[in-house]
């Protein structure tokens, strides 16, 4: 009985870190996707990650449980970015072509950090126009704010023109499971069959 209060005992930590663990026969826990990380996250994967409330393409409140159905690409920009979202959105879509092309189902998934422009109409036009399989979402400020907040993301709007005006923010994208959440992060320089090897691994771990 005392060795199996100790499993017990943690997997209850391992819950509560919010990571994603297998019990050895040793009883000491083990990432089950240890080999597939490039990086570390300080505090753990679970610190990364959470619930959130959106609005979709179609104007329709959506969770995160609605959103991530299958991998994702999540990557936090805005619309009228001049060049570093196209390009780092266009990456992950040609990543998600990568993957489908060895039998693995992805999404990439778009949240506007700019939602004074970024409609939900405008939203959906420029996720479409990347990728068919790409789900844009947007939302009030303050719905935008929760879910930067829970990825750890930074963005700030730049005086100008009410029109026209840049949003600095964090570019890197991140790995999502179903029923897992967050994993891991791509980083900018990252090419699009690094970030298909690296899902790979991840889903094959699942």
């Amino acid at each position: 009985m005392t060795r199996l209060y100790s499993i017990l005992a943690i997997l209850f930590v391992a819950a509560l870190a919010g990571g994603t663990w297998l019990i050895t026969r040793g009883g000491a826990p083990q990432d089950q996707f240890a080999q597939c990380r490039s990086s570390t996250v300080a505090g753990g994967s679970g610190a990364i990650g959470g619930p959130f409330e959106l609005v979709n393409a179609k104007g329709e409140t959506v969770t995160d449980k609605d959103v991530f159905t299958e991998p994702s690409l999540l990557y936090f920009g805005y619309t009228f970015c001049p060049d570093i979202c196209p390009m780092d959105v266009s990456r992950n879509a040609e990543a998600v072509d990568l993957l489908a092309e060895r039998g693995i189902s992805t999404a990439p998934v778009f949240i506007s950090i700019d939602p004074e422009r970024d409609t939900p109409e405008v939203v959906g036009d420029f996720a479409y126009n990347m990728h068919e399989k790409m789900i844009g979402l947007t939302g009030s400020l303050e719905q935008v704010k929760a879910a930067s907040r829970a990825y750890k993301t930074y963005f700030k709007r730049q005086p100008g023109d009410e029109d026209y005006y840049l949003v600095d923010h964090s570019t890197f994208a991140y790995l999502v499971l179903p029923e897992v959440g967050f994993v891991d992060f791509f980083r900018r320089d990252e090419t699009p069959e690094q970030v298909a090897d690296k899902v790979s691994c991840f889903v094959d771990n699942m």
